[in-house]
């Protein structure tokens, strides 16, 4: 395939979501990929557990079904939640988050990021449009009569109508495209890993405050029906955690025990450390003539909320949607007419989010006894105030809080 209709540049969640979203349009797709793709079999067992994984909303599960790959996830390994417990651990402020109160069976799921991969992979491997070609890296791109023409490395080089980053927070094709940013660093590193607890996780995510180091922990549940396993995200100072990566296992333990407060009893590091630096990325524009962002190479947040990949994968249907409805009108998928919509449609969403997200960070990051007070006292109303609490689970999961006598339903503002 040396004329795709649109190439996507990422085999991320993000990326081979697209191309799942658009396997059955027709349109001759490319994925790019600079690595190899994950192919875990299903099901996986007792395997140890990937130390990414992601807080997948009901709104992200609905697009994954949509993609054919949701029950390639669950046939694999994904970890539902039903209660979500938040606190400030310098004071006595608390909110909790049911599913029960929501009317739905669970909040989400927490799933690895090569689980999610390895079912899309096996979706799109399957579609005769998509080809996808690993180890791959863009080096240039130049317009030509009807698109541009991609140089891979490696003296490969392709045509295409619409050129779709997903790429990441560093991305390649906002680069080449001389798409501007705003970003700035927040000092810290984000140190994940895998951990079991002496207690049952009880399908509840987890997430303690504190000024300059939120800490999460997610539950993970073995094939077996272990449910002593979470993953741990833990965003410190950059000198902290450098200390904490120092750590011997038994330091480390104790020290992520007192900071969660012994809540689950005492926790023991089943998993190497990771660490990535934490900054936020927004995209001044998410599209150009026969160009177009998504997910981090768009836009990246704090992940003290986990909600960086379900805003991309939002991202991924609405520009299919828009690709399928230009389609439709009998336009090129590169059209700028069609591009300019996802944009509007997801520009405003994700700033907004964002801004939320920022003014949480900020919040929790006030040392001022005054302003704890205020902050906690906020929480306790925050959590007996139904209405208030309902729509803050609806942002978090994508669905619409209950009426009175009705039933909670998956959103419709976004695919």
């Amino acid at each position: 395939m040396t004329q795709p209709d649109v190439t996507i540049v990422g085999g991320g969640l993000v990326g081979l979501s697209l191309a799942a979203l658009l396997r059955e349009s027709g349109l001759h797709i490319a994925l790019l990929e600079s690595d190899t793709l994950p192919r875990w079999p299903a099901p996986l067992g007792d395997r140890p557990f990937a130390p990414r994984v992601s807080a997948l909303s009901p709104a992200s599960q609905r697009i994954l079904h949509r993609c054919g790959a949701w029950e390639g996830i669950t046939a694999r390994r994904a970890t539902p939640y039903r209660h979500m417990h938040v606190w400030d651990g310098e004071g006595t402020g608390s909110i909790h988050f049911s599913a029960a109160e929501l009317r739905v069976h669970e909040l989400g799921h927490i799933v690895e990021n090569d689980v999610v991969r390895s079912a899309l992979t096996r979706c799109i491997e399957s579609a005769p449009n998509i080809q996808v070609i690993e180890g791959a890296r863009l080096d240039r791109a130049a317009p030509e009569a009807r698109g541009l023409r991609l140089h891979l490395t490696g003296a490969k080089s392709l045509s295409t109508q619409l050129l779709v980053g997903a790429d990441g927070a560093r991305s390649r094709v906002r680069d080449l495209a001389g798409m501007r940013i705003r970003q700035w660093s927040y000092g810290q590193r984000a140190i994940v890993t895998t951990v079991r607890t002496d207690e049952p996780h009880s399908e509840t995510a987890w997430q303690r405050f504190e000024a300059g180091a939120p800490l999460a922990l997610l539950p993970l549940t073995a094939a077996s029906g272990d449910d002593h396993f979470a993953s741990v995200v833990w965003s410190l100072p950059d000198n902290r955690a450098d200390a904490a990566l120092a750590l011997g296992d038994d330091e480390f333990d104790q020290s992520l025990s007192g900071a969660f407060e012994y809540r689950l009893g005492r926790i023991r590091a089943v998993d190497r450390r990771y660490s990535f630096p934490l900054q936020q990325c927004h995209a001044l524009r998410y599209v150009v003539p026969r160009v177009a962002l998504i997910g981090d190479a768009a836009h990246s947040i704090h992940p003290l909320a986990g909600q960086g990949v379900n805003l991309g994968l939002l991202d991924a249907a609405v520009l299919a949607e828009e690709i399928l409805q230009g389609q439709a009108r009998g336009l090129a998928p590169g059209a700028l007419a069609a591009l300019q919509r996802y944009q509007r449609r997801r520009q405003s969403h994700n700033l907004s989010l964002m801004a939320a997200m920022e003014g949480l960070y900020r919040t929790f990051g006030l040392e001022s006894l005054p302003l704890q007070w205020l902050r906690n006292r906020g929480l306790d109303l925050v959590d007996q105030w139904s209405p208030l609490k309902n729509w803050l689970s609806a942002q978090a999961t994508g669905l619409q809080p209950p009426a009175m006598g009705g039933s909670t339903k998956i959103a419709h503002q976004d695919p």
